[in-house]
């Protein structure tokens, strides 16, 4: 007797398709998976055998092996016990074997039978798609993200109601279709004082999806500036909230009630976050807070209290838009196209840049804190600003400019940029050619500087990039602060 039932693993971001064979055949009772499991995969005979007593259907006394194919690739996680239950359950005959056929499965099995969701069925739904399945079985709380995926689901609670689905004896309701939500309160940028230039370079960071340093003493706003980024962002398109969608997904992190993630995402992993939880990584490997930030903000607050293998990690993510992690068993691609936006004292005491303090640092300790940040780093970052202490005078002004403002002309600048490809005047050409030889600029930091260079015309309403756009954009490299001595 002989059944097959169709789930996925994951591989990365990606879904691989599993073929779940159960056989049962006469001999002494025992209960066997192979197929390269992990121990949660193994941990499944256990909650299966309690979950298909607990719908009041018969335990086979058979010898059961459970086979889940391909024998080579690596399954992980709670994920198969509903696709290894339904399977076991068609090979005794409880319900049709034929039944099965159309259908992929993904679920964890409580005790009870209760069927718990699990991360990834946004994107195991779209290779049971292109595997040819019409119809998912799946949590009641996962149907959603089948639906986003272009399949039909099966929500179930538990256990016996899938079984009575396959017997015929039970439809479930159509689920809906999954529509944006909107995104929650943002901080509003309004609460910021003063600080103009770094208020510009925020906005100049939005519109451009840019990079972007704040540097300057302790108390100056910069946590408070790099937090206000999300709120003036305009909202993921649906393409783009799909992809953010696999990603938390497959992460578990996907909120409730919010199957699709429709505001950019916002990540500020702790300075004592390991490589493997920034950039990704483990024995899985999982997607790590660059992955997570996809078409977002990752904010670094006190870069260079990050380890350095974190931080020269970033290079690759920073300049392709993704993260690869090699393993012995294979090799997984995670999107990781965010925007950098990251703050850092001038010195180890805080003192360096602040008229009211005085630093204390010694010229080497000053050269060992430069150098946790290398120069191949620092030229990936497109603006870089010196944010000095705020004035009295700023402190008592009334509230600035809102968010909201501010995010319609980033808007306005982000369609200017889609449709028109900015070209260089004659004076704004020799501007930049000049630069590059005093500067100097690397070929990297002289495309970025151009690159701002648009994002500022853009703003400004211009088809055209001239010598003050330029000049500017150039005004955002490395800071007299930051520089050695």
């Amino acid at each position: 007797m002989l059944a097959r039932m169709l789930t996925h693993t994951f591989v990365g971001v990606e879904a691989r398709s599993v073929e779940v064979e159960a056989h049962l055949q006469r001999g002494v009772p025992s209960f066997t998976i192979v197929g390269l499991a992990d121990r949660a995969c193994q941990e499944a005979k256990e909650r299966v055998r309690s979950g298909i007593a607990s719908a009041q259907l018969d335990w086979p006394m058979r010898r059961i092996t459970v086979n889940l194919a391909p024998a080579d690739l690596r399954k992980e996680g709670p994920g198969f016990d509903l696709p290894i239950a339904l399977a076991i359950i068609a090979a005794s005959g409880q319900v049709p074997a034929e039944r099965l056929v159309g259908h992929s499965a993904l679920g964890e099995l409580a005790l009870d039978g209760r069927v718990r969701p699990v991360g990834g069925v946004i994107v195991a739904a779209e290779a049971g798609r292109r595997a040819g399945c019409t119809r998912m079985l799946l949590p009641v709380e996962a149907a959603p993200e089948a639906v986003i995926a272009g399949i039909e689901p099966v929500p179930v609670r538990d256990l016996a109601e899938a079984v009575a689905y396959l017997r015929g004896e039970w439809e479930p309701s159509p689920v809906g279709a999954v529509t944006l939500v909107e995104r929650e309160p943002q901080p509003d940028l309004a609460d910021v004082r003063g600080n103009e230039r770094a208020r510009r370079a925020l906005e100049i960071a939005a519109a451009g999806r840019h990079n972007l340093l704040l540097a300057g003493p302790p108390g100056t706003g910069k946590t408070m500036l790099a937090r206000r980024l999300p709120g003036v962002l305009p909202p993921l398109t649906l393409a783009e909230a799909i992809e953010v969608t696999r990603i938390h997904s497959v992460a578990g992190i996907l909120p409730p009630g919010r199957p699709l993630v429709g505001a950019p995402p916002f990540r500020a992993p702790h300075h004592g976050a390991s490589t493997a939880a920034v950039i990704g990584g483990g024995a899985g490997p999982r997607p790590g807070e660059a992955s997570l930030a996809h078409h977002g903000v990752l904010l670094l607050d006190e870069l260079p209290e990050f380890a350095r293998p974190t931080i020269e990690a970033l290079r690759q993510p920073l300049e392709d838009g993704t993260v690869a992690i090699s393993r012995v068993g294979g090799r997984a691609v995670f999107p990781a196209r965010f925007q950098l936006v990251a703050t850092m004292n001038l010195c180890p005491c805080g003192g360096r840049g602040d008229p009211a303090a005085e630093c204390t640092c010694s010229a080497q300790r000053l050269a060992l804190f430069r150098d946790r940040l290398s120069r191949a780093l620092l030229d990936r970052i497109d603006l870089i600003v010196a944010v000095p202490r705020i004035r009295a005078v700023d402190l008592a002004a009334p509230p600035g400019e809102p968010s909201a403002a501010v995010c319609a002309r980033v808007v306005a600048a982000r369609g200017r940029l889609q449709v028109d490809a900015a070209g260089l005047d004659t004076p704004a050409a020799a501007l930049l050619d000049r630069a590059v030889d005093r500067l100097p600029l690397s070929g990297r930091g002289r495309a970025r500087v151009l690159r701002v260079a648009a994002t500022i015309a853009a703003l400004a309403g211009s088809s055209r990039i001239h010598a003050e756009h330029v000049a500017e954009a150039l005004s955002y490299r490395m800071p007299r602060e930051l520089e050695a001595g």
